[in-house]
């Protein structure tokens, strides 16, 4: 009895002192630890919610995702299916009664369907390809899907026939499409994406649409289920006209399609009205600029009458839902780099009703995220703070947010992060207003001075916000006080703000970057002797730009950068898509503009030791760019090393230990010039 209530004494003292122990700082492996809610569809009673539950495997280094279902109210949190695979798409039956979601197999992803009663699941499909944008017909009868069609490749030459058993090199690949290659994807079978139709009771899915066309987008079914709404691309110069995209209605008796919309620019995600009466899409008039604003559109049916909901909201609006009775839309926007969502009436009344939707972006503070209405208007969305990536909440009609999943308290709970701060501050260019955000080191003391780490977003045309970062918290828990701006060019601050960098980027974006560490350095939070910078993508480019201005940053590291304009825009898999709306003309055209705005052209100035890192595999800013600054930075016999990260492409921290690779990179490099 003694022993007994003597071990029973010590555990307590155990536990007691384990509670007063210090929280550690985020480190590098929970990056393996994180979950993340995406795409959570709620039921059209409103009862139930089923999401995708994103996590990572730590032996196979890779993201996993699975299906799991939740009563609205919190309760009874469970996985939807036994199967230990990828599931994603899932999309209730108007009725609330199926399931129907994509998984994979063997022999790739098919549809599946659940059965809420019962729980039992069968696969209803057997696709060549992998199947997208689930939709119910509204009696429940049907899916439609959209499915890429492969073609042949183009045949130049007819080669002769090689001896039994000879081994000839492999056949050139041959091309003769604008477009070829994606970033992350690599080459591009040749092939479109057509809109198919199946019995959700399974059977042989019908191709409803034709033609060399892509029919990639979201697609809506009239009320009757006759017909299909889409958008896509179908002018005969389509390759080439490609910031164009037109409204469809395709009848699915007829497969007879019909172009709704005809305005110069791109009309989108469709949504017919439960009443069968209009269509709301998203849409702006091109006029070739950086930065234009997608706005809320309705019109009627046949396309006429059209007139925009939301020319109040100087903000670009994304994914659309009607009300159950017609009478307005939800709508998603970022405001001061926040994720909202709002409900716009049919005379353009708006209102807000919800903060802080995202999350999905694990490595930097980026917008995303996406929601769904039920029937009776409870809304479930995507919830993120700067302290733990997206959890899964509700909105009832007249009542608060209910957050209702805590996938990472059971790592961050044990966690101290960095205290984020909202910054503003004023441009010495026009005295516009800024926002940045700044992270202080845990267990920060008011009283220090801390090296400063700046941290450029990418884009340019996108925005950082108060979301949650794990990259920006390792560096944080290695000791610098780290600063994230949107100077001008980032959106959510409206079209004019947004397209400040027309015919000028880089340009007074680098200014207000600058002006945001003085501002810092004002305020005696840090050490202007220990100033550190870096930034991937567009971030990469401003990173570049800014030791090419000064020389005040002890060292930088250029992540996946353009450092010449001229080379980029002919080798980077999206070459074609910057003739004026960033430059004008060609590179042949106006060779000069190219190359005034290359941050290679400030070679010269450059003394900042330098770490220029890419991924291999990188489409979109190929590692020639990251070469080009490596090489002549060494031919100047600066300080600098070139980290190339194989299997990588432009999404360079895809995979978590890629994620960790940058970071330790990055802070490794930093490490050896901090005093």
């Amino acid at each position: 009895m003694g022993k007994k209530i003597f071990f029973l004494f010590g555990l307590l003292i155990s536990v007691g002192l384990y509670g007063q122990q210090e929280k550690l700082p985020f480190q590098a492996l929970d990056v393996f630890e994180l979950e993340f809610v995406s795409d959570p569809q709620i039921s059209p009673d409103g009862s139930q919610i089923v999401y995708r539950r994103n996590g990572y495997d730590i032996m196979k280094d890779k993201r996993r995702g699975n299906l799991w279902i939740i009563n609205s109210d919190g309760n009874s949190h469970r996985k939807l299916t036994s199967r230990e695979v990828n599931e994603s798409q899932a999309v209730w039956s108007p009725d609330g009664k199926r399931i129907a979601f994509a998984s994979s197999t063997d022999e790739g992803n098919e549809l599946y369907m659940y059965w809420i009663k019962t729980g039992q699941i069968a696969k209803i499909s057997q696709l060549e390809r992998s199947p997208g944008n689930l939709t119910w017909s509204p009696d429940g009868k049907q899916i439609a899907f959209t499915m890429f069609v492969a073609q042949k490749p183009p045949v130049v030459a007819k080669m002769p026939k090689k001896p039994k058993g000879a081994k000839w090199a492999a056949n050139p690949r041959i091309t003769d499409r604008l477009k070829h290659e994606a970033d992350g994807r690599g080459y591009m079978e040749p092939g479109f994406n057509h809109i198919f139709i199946i019995p959700a009771e399974g059977g042989t899915a019908r191709q409803l649409s034709s033609g060399d066309f892509n029919h990639r987008g979201s697609l809506s079914f009239s009320p009757d289920g006759k017909s299909i709404y889409f958008s896509a691309n179908r002018n005969p110069d389509w390759e080439y006209d490609f910031r164009n995209s037109e409204v469809y209605s395709l009848n699915i008796s007829s497969k007879e399609i019909i172009e709704l919309t005809s305005q110069q620019g791109p009309d989108g995600s469709p949504k017919v009205s439960p009443k069968g009466d209009k269509i709301a899409f998203i849409s702006f008039e091109d006029k070739v600029q950086t930065y234009q604003l997608s706005q809320l559109n309705v019109m009627n049916l046949d396309g006429s009458n059209r007139k925009v909901l939301t020319t109040s909201l100087d903000r670009s609006v994304s994914g659309l839902h009607w009300d159950k009775d017609g009478k307005g839309l939800f709508f998603m926007y970022d405001d001061k780099g926040n994720t909202k969502i709002a409900y716009v009436d049919l005379n353009g009344k708006i209102r807000k009703l919800a903060d802080n939707l995202g999350g999905n972006s694990i490595g930097r503070p980026y917008g995303g995220g996406s929601y769904s209405v039920s029937n009776n208007g409870v809304i479930a969305y995507t919830h993120t703070t700067p302290y733990y990536p997206s959890e899964l909440a509700v909105i009832r009609p007249k009542s608060g947010l209910i957050k209702i999943t805590d996938l990472n308290g059971d790592i961050l709970n044990h966690r101290e992060l960095g205290q984020v701060e909202e910054v503003w501050y004023t441009s010495t260019v026009d005295e516009r207003d800024v926002q940045g955000w700044i992270v202080k080191p845990p267990g920060y003391d008011a009283s220090k001075k801390y090296p400063l780490l700046v941290e450029n977003h990418g884009g340019p045309i996108s925005n950082y916000g108060d979301r949650f970062t794990a990259e920006i918290q390792l560096y944080a828990a290695d000791g610098y006080l780290v600063f994230y701006p949107n100077p001008r060019g980032s959106t959510s601050y409206g079209e004019e703000f947004g397209n400040l960098l027309y015919h000028n980027y880089p340009g007074e974006d680098y200014n207000d970057v600058m002006d945001g560490v003085d501002h810092l350095i004002s305020k005696g939070m840090i050490d202007e002797n220990q100033l550190f910078v870096t930034g991937g993508s567009a971030g990469g480019i401003m990173t570049a730009w800014m030791i090419g201005k000064n020389n005040r940053f002890k060292a930088a590291v250029v992540a996946k950068p353009v450092v010449n304009w001229i080379s980029k825009t002919l080798v980077a898999d999206n070459y074609f898509g910057y003739a004026n709306s960033r430059y004008p003309g060609q590179p042949w055209e106006n060779f000069e503009t190219y190359w005034k705005f290359s941050p290679l052209s400030l070679v010269a100035n450059m003394e900042t030791p330098t770490m220029v890192m890419v991924g291999m595999n990188d489409l979109r800013t190929p590692p020639s760019e990251a070469k080009q600054l490596y090489h002549a930075l060494k031919l100047r016999k600066k300080e600098t090393v070139l980290v190339e990260i194989p299997g990588a492409s432009h999404g360079i921290a895809g995979r978590p230990s890629q994620l960790i690779t940058k970071v330790a990179h990055t802070l490794a490099w930093f490490r050896k010039y901090r005093d």
